[in-house]
């Protein structure tokens, strides 16, 4: 019995070869073809900045603080936040005009405070953590700028 050494593969029968055309492998999208030099992106954004560390040991710790304590904080530790805080019944809130500095927000964040992009503003709780309410707060509590109380 003589064996064929010789080897030969059936090639497969798909609806592109019976039409006559050769078929091609299938390509996954990450496969294509590369870009012409001339279809690249012309303007690539900046890779944004690392976010500053939080200490949150220190955050939750000062959630809790009394509005005098974080009134204290700020004026001894960032006095440029004192002269923006305003005292809105027993929570300190801080407004911008423009949006800060990830270094700022993160220190905000640190002292307690939080975004509350309802009123656009950093809020520090106090101690006195409550339910939103769809009323202003400066409607219903007094309000002060303690860094003109105390000028």
């Amino acid at each position: 019995m003589k064996t064929n050494t010789s080897s030969t593969i059936a090639p497969t029968t798909t609806a592109s070869s019976r039409s006559g055309r050769t078929s091609r492998p299938q390509q996954t999208p990450r496969q294509g073809l590369p870009s012409r030099p001339d279809h690249q992106p012309q303007h690539t954004e900046p890779e944004p900045a690392a976010l500053p560390p939080i200490d949150f040991r220190k955050r939750r710790e000062r959630r809790s603080f009394r509005t005098e304590q974080v009134l204290g904080l700020l004026q001894s530790k960032a006095p440029e936040f004192f002269e923006r805080a305003e005292v809105v019944g027993q929570w300190v809130w801080i407004e911008f005009a423009d949006k800060p500095p990830r270094d700022v927000t993160a220190q905000l964040a640190e002292f307690g405070f939080h975004w509350n992009n309802k009123r656009g503003v950093w809020q520090h709780p106090c101690g006195q953590v409550t339910p939103g309410t769809e009323s202003d707060p400066k409607q219903k509590y007094p309000t002060y700028f303690p860094a003109h109380v105390r000028a």
